[in-house]
């Protein structure tokens, strides 16, 4: 970067904000790159969101990442969306224009895809349908990335079934809601099962399944990334199943935010995984 250009701002907004890795990750890759830039957390209220945002551009920003609870509502109040973020009704990545004009992006199908594939690079859409758990914003986004990659079928199970069936009626027919107590029986055939609630997450409660239906071929993905590895994974790895840590989906959503606004893909390195694992195992919560 010439010198006589200013360092490029960027930036997540949440409430609150102290437990994102974001700002670890980001700056790593600034570091890397020898970019001239920075990246800071910003505690924001959801009663000053829209104000923040729209000042962006004033403080010099070049954009920022939004994280909870602000994704749905930052859809709202950004001028233009990517077909990602309208299709999930949220964003997770803002660039701000030279206008002040903010473009809302969504980068979490591609994170979650990109490391379902890093990871079991033998995966496919087609060996069975998928079991996905959950109905927050972070299921509609694996929904949303397995329609794309062409699975057929998708079963959505969350102990509210309807916030499941406004997903299914959003997206599209490929999308089937099960009860919550009938979600072991709609493991069986099933080639993928995606933990996407924070059960099983520190200091919450366990996530309650038994695989004993799930074949052994299909792939376990949990989304939880504290600890590395769930209970939920331990008891698949234990019986044979192909598992995916929710790690690698956190660093590869990243990515494409960083190259919008410092204008570099930077790297899923090992070094950078160790980093935020290492930076995981030492917080106490």
């Amino acid at each position: 970067m010439s010198e006589n250009k200013k360092p490029i701002k960027a930036g997540i907004i949440g409430w609150p904000i102290s437990h994102s890795r974001s700002p670890l990750m980001h700056r790593y890759w600034l570091e890397k790159y020898g970019l001239d830039g920075s990246y800071d957390p910003l505690a924001v209220r959801p009663e000053d969101l829209e104000q923040i945002l729209r000042g962006l551009a004033g403080q010099g920003f070049a954009g920022v990442n939004i994280t909870i609870p602000h994704k749905e509502a930052a859809f709202t109040l950004v001028d233009e969306a990517d077909d990602a973020a309208r299709r999930i009704g949220a964003v997770n990545t803002i660039i701000v224009g030279e206008t002040g004009r903010l473009e809302g992006r969504n980068t979490d199908a591609f994170g979650f895809i990109t490391h379902l594939h890093e990871t079991l690079a033998d995966w496919r859409p087609d060996r069975g349908h998928a079991v996905i758990l959950g109905a927050g914003g972070a299921v509609r986004a694996i929904a949303v990335a397995l329609i794309d990659a062409g699975i057929g079928r998708i079963l959505i199970a969350n102990r509210t079934a309807k916030k499941a069936q406004q997903i299914a009626d959003d997206l599209g027919g490929t999308i089937d809601v099960v009860l919550w107590e009938d979600r072991e029986q709609a493991l069986a055939g099933a080639g993928l099962l995606v933990n996407g609630t924070s059960l099983g997450m520190v200091g919450n409660a366990p996530l309650a399944l038994s695989l004993d239906h799930l074949p052994q071929s299909a792939a376990v993905y949990d989304i939880v990334y504290a600890p590395l590895k769930t209970a939920l994974l331990e008891a698949a790895e234990a019986r044979g199943n192909p598992v995916v840590d929710g790690l690698g989906m956190l660093i590869h959503q990243a990515r494409p935010a960083f190259e919008a606004w410092f204008g570099a893909m930077p790297e899923a390195s090992a070094e950078l995984r160790d980093l935020l694992l290492a930076d995981i195992d030492g917080d106490p919560a």
